[in-house]
């Protein structure tokens, strides 16, 4: 199956996680991707609603293709950053994928409920986690296909956004 991100395309990948270890496992993992990348973290959900929002320090900050979002946080958890993402016309189309260690089923139905992409759990083993972050790279930026950079103001315009992010390409 041929890729759907061009290859000389770097993705961006907003990882939203409180934990180092965890940080430090998923940047091992992206080292050898497939696809080039572009990782940015935030370890709290107001930081996270901060950078997509472009606000303060993140002004300059990249519209991520792709959010890893953790949902035991501090300040603000995953849930609430994952609503407000969701409710956000200029946001909402930006894919999301839950990776926690929570394997509450209350946590699976609320976030598909909240509309995430997809829910996976961390796996404690090492090796385990480096491929799930692989699948996960693998799934999202080779058999998805994404709404193209330059089209993300028509895509909001299109569902109803009344303001919209200005273009940020590269």
């Amino acid at each position: 199956m041929s890729g759907r991100t061009p290859p000389n395309r770097v993705v961006e990948i907003l990882l939203v996680d409180d934990s180092d270890s965890d940080v430090r496992l998923t940047q091992e993992a992206l080292k050898d991707a497939k696809v080039q990348n572009n990782l940015s973290r935030v370890a709290d959900g107001i930081e996270a609603i901060e950078y997509l929002r472009h606000e303060g320090k993140y002004s300059k900050a990249s519209r991520p293709d792709l959010i890893l979002l953790d949902l035991n946080m501090p300040r603000m958890d995953g849930r609430e950053v994952l609503a407000e993402i969701k409710a956000d016309p200029s946001l909402k189309t930006i894919p999301v994928a839950i990776l926690t260690t929570s394997e509450a089923e209350s946590d699976v139905l609320q976030s598909y409920g909240l509309h995430v992409n997809c829910y996976l759990t961390k796996p404690v083993d090492f090796e385990q986690f480096i491929r799930v972050v692989h699948q996960i790279e693998e799934f999202w930026f080779t058999v998805v296909k994404l709404p193209p950079v330059r089209n993300r103001r028509l895509v909001a315009a299109t569902l109803g956004a009344d303001a919209v992010e200005p273009a940020r390409d590269a």
